[in-house]
């Protein structure tokens, strides 16, 4: 079995980040909430070593977060980062107290101590390292057993071990960019607990078909194909596993880009040689969507018609007991409450959510311990085409929310050829692997322009282009005058409809990356 590393999650914003430094170290972890970490649970799950996440939470309130204490017997590394610190410290015999000339928030910077500590190899060469604190409370009095290693201004405490039982404490978090030397650290922490870096996507595909075939058998299953990286490559895995049992049904809406449907269809039906339904429902989603220009009513009709539609299809495939989706880690995580809420696995922005219980289907969900770069490796991994998998993210709905206003069949073939401009100029000029996601919005306007001779009266589009590393922040890409412009020309004179461009440098916060 591959080693592995538990995170138990108090709340932090940041959780995440410390699964992903750890993958990016080749070691498998999982970040499971502290309510579900139970003494059974932590037999069961048998992890090489254990991370104490940050969190809002005071340790000093009745009923704040808590791990069960045999996580301090199990004589496995644990490591406690800022309410992990504090939680370990007041559960040890050591003290934490409220004060507002103490708490920290930004960027600080921490000394050594005399002594020297292997979980920090490789830091304090240049005197002192950068980190990033957030924490109002903090420890005034450490364990018995511990000693400290590294001092900030205001966390006098700021780096605490007890080495004798490889318990180790951090006040700030090192899982952040802004702790450049954080990196270090895990490496450390990896190495001290002796995990072997064997988390890689060849191993992944192995272990997931395996997993795949238990699951199954030799029943049948259905997949909802949005021609999405996510779904794609749960396809491609599942098909590798389980051959013809697998159908796949990709639901064409009316509202994909250029060329996309017969892209989609022809990879999945020709290349890969898989059952596929495509269910060409054009008319009755751009039939339904006629004079509505409500983003909420767009939204819940597509939503509510590609359920009904895929589950048309689906009736047909007899025999099927088990449906696929393309569900990542971080839909996992953020599923589950924190203030120990009802888990809800299929969430609403899933395009097939709320069918397994109506149809009385049971999950295959082969990505739901990946994040999306790692879906993305998997996709290299099993031969997906490299222009494919690395495509921007496309909205379920599609081209209906990048058309403000009332959709019509004129406004979509607009947006259609524009969008294929627009990307092809990314392309050109080697931008595209530089964007988070690029896009043409067409306006619900017209304006007067002139060409040639003549007086034009047609639409107004923007361009959209984000960098971002989630999506859940992200800030405008800074094109350069001559491209826009060079953008904007080519538009102007191959777009028939057209003849104004603009520029969307709104970042997210306070806009959102999509225009509806």
């Amino acid at each position: 079995m591959t080693d592995r590393i538990l995170i138990i999650d108090f709340g932090s914003q940041v959780t995440q980040l410390i699964a992903r430094r750890l993958r990016e170290l080749n070691v498998y972890c999982e970040i499971h909430p502290f309510q579900k970490v139970t003494d059974a649970f932590l037999t069961d799950y048998a992890p090489k070593a254990i991370i104490l996440s940050g969190g809002p939470a005071s340790v000093i309130d009745d009923g704040s977060p808590r791990p069960p204490y045999s996580i301090f017997e199990k004589g496995i590394p644990v490591l406690g980062i800022c309410y992990g610190q504090q939680v370990m410290m007041h559960m040890l015999g050591g003290k934490v107290e409220r004060g507002h000339k103490t708490a920290e928030f930004g960027r600080a910077y921490v000394s050594p101590a005399v002594h020297d500590l292997p979980l920090l190899d490789g830091w304090f060469s240049e005197g002192r390292e950068q980190v990033w604190m957030s924490h109002g409370d903090h420890v005034s009095a450490i364990a018995p057993g511990f000693e400290v290693y590294g001092t900030s201004p205001n966390a006098p405490f700021a780096i605490t071990a007890d080495v004798e039982r490889n318990f180790f404490a951090v006040q700030f978090h090192p899982e952040v960019h802004h702790t450049p030397n954080g990196r270090k650290l895990y490496e450390n922490f990896i190495d001290m607990a002796g995990c072997k870096r064997d988390w890689t996507m060849g191993a992944y595909r192995e272990e997931a078909i395996a997993k795949i075939r238990e699951q199954v058998g030799d029943k049948k299953v259905i997949c909802g194909l949005s021609g999405g990286v996510d779904s794609s490559v749960a396809a491609v895995l599942i098909h590798e596993a389980i051959g013809d049992q697998l159908t796949c049904v990709f639901v064409d809406h009316g509202l994909l880009r250029l060329g996309e449907a017969q892209e989609v269809v022809t990879m999945f039906r020709d290349h890969y040689n898989m059952q596929l339904i495509h269910a060409d429902e054009q008319e009755l989603f751009l039939g339904a969507l006629e004079g509505l220009s409500d983003p909420e009513e767009k939204r819940k009709t597509i939503g509510r018609l590609f359920i009904d539609v895929f589950q048309k299809h689906a009736n047909d495939i007899d025999g099927a007991e088990f449906l696929a989706q393309g569900t990542l880690y971080p839909d996992v995580i953020e599923s589950v409450s924190f203030s120990g809420g009802p888990s809800v696995t299929i969430k609403s922005h899933h395009n097939v959510g709320g069918l397994p219980e109506k149809m009385g289907l049971k999950l295959v969900e082969p990505l739901r311990e990946l994040f999306k770069d790692e879906v993305r490796r998997l996709g290299e991994e099993l031969g997906l085409p490299k222009h494919f998998i690395g495509r921007h993210p496309f909205p379920g709905p599609g081209l209906a929310i990048r058309c403000p206003g009332e959709i019509t069949r004129e406004k979509l073939d607009i947006l259609r050829q524009a969008d294929a401009v627009y990307i092809d100029q990314i392309r050109k000029h080697g931008l595209y692997d530089d964007i988070w996601q690029a896009f043409v919005a067409i306006l619900p306007v017209r304006t007067v322009g002139v060409m040639g001779d003549g007086r034009t009266y047609d639409y107004a589009c923007a361009l959209r282009a984000v960098t971002s590393v989630d999506g859940m922040t992200a800030d405008y890409y800074p094109f350069s005058h001559e491209f826009l412009g060079e953008t904007a020309t080519r538009i102007i004179n191959e777009v028939r409809g057209i003849n104004r461009v603009t520029y969307d440098i709104t970042s997210k916060p306070p806009g959102t990356i999509e225009w509806e």
